[in-house]
């Protein structure tokens, strides 16, 4: 069950979808509010503070408010007064006021009932009241630690959100074959892999689909190229070839300048789309030697893809066009079909006027094709903002047929297009080399990690800890940074957003920086070394205590971790965990700095707090797609 999203705009489970596999619709009308806690409990655990809250206030509603059905509690994180706050005080008494004596005193004797309902739980300490009727709750300290223990115990698996979908397809990377990867294609593959680490990570079975562009009219260019410069190409294998780069600008140069080969290569597209098994060999080595450049980056980036490019789709392209027509979408325009989109001035064109398809005849098939073959419930695609209006009209078309749910409906299975700005230079324009070019992926990288290793090794040096270092501890430190000072610089920003690439900023060891975060956590590590205590049997029979106010700040800071998840899952933001994390980081420099661990009579329960810490901040860079490192 689906429900629509809440006044926040934060896409959230309503209180009856959290208990589906609990119990149903008509036993959760006649429950005892004792039943309905307990079953929200089974539910959702300790995974969701936040949802928790909301189980707890559903039952206050319905006590409070009997003959209001379809409320839903509106709990969020407190700035000022408390942990959280439920602010249902306020719409509850624009609805009731004039209608019962109940409620002589306004909001703020709603807010009082609504505490005073509340159902008992060993989640709160206590509640206050605003005069405008927020409830302000506290948290019990003995259950924030509580449920870290059970976490160190049990695993951050445990930590993990709750969504609505089972299957996600992630339609990231995407680079364009025989063409470089550039900076939008690394925007794409970071981004990308981000979210659907935090689909996997919440249980979600994610389809990583890389569309890559394989099909269409500049292979005839390139075939017929490769035949014209080199008779004897299959002999030749990729030395014909050599850098695909060189070899696809001299080929479009050709096109652009020589009427006959244009048409010679118009030709070879004919016959590579009609099956010809030499035109379609040399496609294939075209392609494979394309893949290889790809996989230097994504190699290095750790991503891991499943190709499914625009060949795939290329044989669904008749059925879906006949399905269209049969639906009465299909119109003709000035030669071509198309289908016209309300509110666009331009019709969606699905058949060239020379009868040849395009792209957005295989996003069709393509969209067609994960809705019916791999039955997934939410697509996500990952391009620059520049092809928003694209992914608009080919959503609003699926709509038209029927495929995905009207607006209105706001249900699943749905369609989501996620844009990103650009990546920027130092003059503030597109980043590109001094000569202009598009910068190579592959080569922004090694830099990256060239610069992290001269760096790592002048702090050894300053320091005297470079004998400590092995060679290979050199190196993968080295790669686990610089690879992760680009990633996270990228993910750290609201992906709308352009942003400035700067190595000097990204590897800043101080402030907002993989690097400043993974020092943070290779310290945290160092502590419980030098504590000389095994921490596997620690959480076995130690004990947390939240004593000191900086220990309860931490602590309640690393509970919410899995509804910062779910809100960075829902609303496909990866730059809210990167926050969190952040500020995990700040907080547990806090704690330190007030709090002694080691050598403390409190150092049992300080160490399961670091090492609850350590955990969180893992599953942090694991999901942000960097690697920690545990030594500085």
């Amino acid at each position: 069950m689906i429900c629509s999203p809440c006044i926040t705009g934060r896409f959230e489970p309503c209180w009856q979808a959290s208990l589906t596999s609990a119990m149903s619709s008509e036993v959760l009308t006649s429950a005892t509010p004792q039943e309905v806690v307990e079953a929200g409990q089974v539910s959702g655990g300790t995974r969701n503070v936040k949802r928790q809250l909301s189980q707890l206030f559903e039952v206050s509603l319905r006590t409070t408010f009997p003959d209001e059905s379809n409320v839903e509690p509106l709990v969020v994180v407190s700035q000022k007064f408390g942990d959280y706050q439920c602010n249902n005080a306020m719409s509850m008494w624009s609805k009731v006021k004039g209608k019962t004596a109940e409620f002589k005193g306004g909001p703020g004797s709603i807010g009082e009932t609504l505490a005073r309902n509340l159902p008992p739980s060993e989640i709160i300490e206590s509640t206050s009241v605003a005069k405008a009727g927020f409830v302000n709750i506290i948290l019990s300290n003995k259950w924030i630690a509580k449920s870290i223990q059970k976490m160190l115990v049990d695993g951050i698996g445990t930590w993990a959100p709750v969504l609505p979908v089972t299957r996600a397809v992630v339609d990231f990377s995407s680079p364009n074959i025989a063409k470089e990867m550039h900076v939008g294609h690394l925007r794409s593959t970071i981004i990308g892999d981000t979210l659907a680490r935090m689909l996997e990570y919440s249980n979600v079975d994610v389809l990583r689909r890389n569309h890559v562009g394989d099909w269409g009219t500049q292979f005839g260019m390139l075939i017929q190229y490769l035949f014209e410069m080199f008779p004897n190409w299959e002999e030749a294998g990729d030395q014909a070839i050599g850098d695909l780069q060189a070899f696809y600008k001299a080929s479009k140069l050709k096109f652009d300048e020589d009427p006959s080969f244009k048409e010679r290569a118009r030709q070879a597209v004919v016959q590579l789309q009609g099956g010809d098994p030499q035109y379609h060999r040399a496609w294939k080595q075209i392609c494979e030697i394309s893949r290889q450049e790809f996989d230097q980056v994504y190699s290095r980036l750790g991503v891991k893809l499943e190709e499914k490019g625009e060949s795939f789709y290329n044989p669904y392209i008749p059925g879906v066009f006949e399905e269209l027509t049969h639906k009465g979408l299909i119109e003709e325009s000035e030669g071509a079909r198309v289908i016209f989109i309300e509110g666009h001035p331009k019709p969606l064109i699905v058949v060239k006027h020379d009868g040849g398809f395009n792209y957005a005849s295989t996003d069709l098939a393509a969209l067609w094709y994960r809705l019916n073959e791999e039955k997934a419930e939410w697509m996500v695609y990952l391009t620059d903002v520049g092809q928003s209006s694209h992914f608009q009209m080919l959503f609003s078309a699926a709509k038209r047929a029927g495929w995905l749910p009207s607006d209105k409906a706001n249900s699943y299975p749905k369609a989501s297009h996620i844009g990103f700005g650009l990546v920027l230079g130092a003059d503030g324009k597109r980043f590109r080399t001094r000569s202009t070019e598009v910068v190579r992926l592959v080569d922004l990288l090694d830099e990256a990690k060239a610069r992290s290793k001269m760096e790592l090794k002048q702090r050894l040096e300053n320091n005297g800890k470079i004998a400590e270092w092995s060679d290979q501890e050199l190196e993968q430190t080295a790669e686990a940074v610089g690879y992760g000072a680009v990633k996270y610089a990228d993910l750290k920003n609201n992906r709308l957003t352009n942003y400035q690439f700067s190595f000097d900023a990204m590897l800043n060891d101080k402030g907002d920086t993989a690097v400043y975060l993974l020092y943070a956590h290779a310290r945290i590590c160092s502590i419980i070394r030098k504590s000389g205590k095994d921490v596997e049997e620690l959480k076995k029979n130690g004990s947390l205590v939240l004593g000191h106010e900086d220990e309860r700040v931490l602590g309640l800071h690393l509970v919410q971790f899995s509804e910062i998840v779910e809100e960075a899952c829902t609303n496909l933001l990866p730059n809210i965990l990167c926050d969190y994390l952040y500020k995990l980081s700040d907080k547990f420099t806090r704690f330190y700095t007030s709090c002694q661990v080691v050598g403390s009579p409190e150092e049992s329960s300080r160490l399961l707090l670091c090492e609850a810490t350590a955990v969180v901040m893992r599953k942090c860079f694991d999901l942000l797609g960097i690697i920690p490192v545990y030594k500085i």
